[in-house]
Order: structure tokens, then sequence, then C-alpha cells
């Protein structure tokens, strides 16, 4: 039976960059995932309806805060996004980003609450995507959006793979899993576009695995999209 492997961590090092970027002592590794982990949980739930392609983060090493002379940790949060009105209030960016920066510092102090650990300062970048039709998890929110309105899956498939006709991707594929215009037995459809050389290491594969809430069930909705081949 073939394995399956996740074609972005396939890629690591090769087409794909780490998504968060530190180094530290290694007792404190599981505590800096979690707090990585918990960072990004709150941006994709509170901002479900932005389209978050992803969210970079970068530790700096311990510095002193210059007027309390205390230790705290710099770390850097950058969202990339299709809609970034979603995040930042048009009329008060700046008490939105600060908002937005005390809640991501709060859930950091938690962790390191009784811990005798520097506390967290936040440094917020929010990054509009352009071309967000060559993203895959765009692709995937609207096909999940097509799904709960109760489309067709052959229709919302077809609607969008015509959301990437005028973009600059050589393959596309996307599979769906589960009770299939409510089947009683669950199946997987797929559909393919062009070139997706899954094999291929250089290959520049963007992916994407979300879930669809139906009234008959869950419904697994993976995207592949192929950009070209990096030398």
């Amino acid at each position: 039976m073939g394995q399956k492997v996740h074609p972005l961590g396939l890629r690591l090092g090769i087409t794909q960059k780490h998504r968060s970027v530190w180094f530290s002592k290694f007792d404190n590794y599981p505590r800096l995932i979690l707090e990585d982990k918990n960072i990004r949980s709150y941006i994709f739930k509170k901002y479900s309806k932005a389209h978050i392609i992803d969210v970079l983060i970068k530790r700096y090493r311990t510095t002193q805060n210059i007027e309390t002379k205390e230790p705290i940790d710099l770390v850097e949060v950058s969202i990339n996004t299709a809609l970034p009105s979603k995040i930042l209030n048009r009329k008060n960016t700046k008490e939105s980003l600060t908002e937005l920066k005390s809640i991501l510092e709060n859930i950091c102090y938690k962790e390191r609450l009784n811990k005798n650990l520097p506390k967290v300062e936040i440094i917020l970048n929010v990054f509009k995507v352009e071309d967000i039709y060559s993203e895959a998890s765009v692709l995937a929110d609207y096909l999940i959006q097509q799904l709960e309105e109760r489309v067709p899956f052959r229709s919302a498939l077809k609607k969008t793979l015509n959301r990437t006709r005028f973009t600059k991707l050589k393959g596309i594929k996307i599979q769906i899993s589960g009770r299939l215009n409510g089947a009683e037995i669950a199946r997987t459809e797929w559909v393919r576009k062009g070139r997706v050389p899954l094999q291929t290491l250089r290959a520049d594969i963007n992916y994407s695995y979300k879930t669809a809430k139906t009234i008959y069930g869950i419904l697994g909705i993976k995207v592949w999209l192929f950009k070209g081949e990096k030398t």
C-alpha cells in the first residue's frame, strides 16, 4: 500500500521554507512549539473569513525593555492574507493591530506564568497577497463555501477550477472525500487539470487540507497546485 507524505514537509529546504524560524535550548523547544501552535490557532480561528494563507513566526534573542530594564523575548508574527481588511479596521488600523498584539502576548503569557520566564513582546505584520487564486488555501476556502451552501460537488469543482483560468499555474488537483451529495456510502472524487508532479522534489507545490461541515457530515478537501520547477 502506498504511503502518503506531506508535500510541503517533503520539500523543506528545497522549495519550501519553515513557517517558524528560531533556535533555542533543548528544554525550551516543547514550550515554544506550543506557543507557536496557540498563536496560529487563535489567528486562524478568529479571522477564518480573511482567507489567511500562512502565519510566519520569527523569534529573536532575549533583550531588555528600555523603560523597565526587564528581559523580554521578541516574537515577530507575519500574517499573509488575501483580505487584510478583515483583520485591520479601516477607520483605525493602529488600534486593531494593538488589540491583536495584546491578545497574542496574553496567550504567550499564560504559558510562561509561574515559570520565571521573560515576557513576550509581539511585532505584528500583515501582508496582502495579490494573486490570491494561486494559493491552495484560498481555493480550498472557496470550495468549502460552495459545498456548505449545498451546491452539488461536481459544479463546485468546476467553479473552483474556473477561478484559476487567469493564473500562471502549471497544474491543479482537487480531491473531495466523504458523503458526497448526501450519499449513504462515503467515497473519494478528484479532478486534475495540467501537471501535478508530486514525486519531483524541485517542483514548487502549494498544498492545503481543510474540512467542510455539511448537514450530511464532514467532507475532507485537499488542493495541490503546481507553480513550476525551481532550479
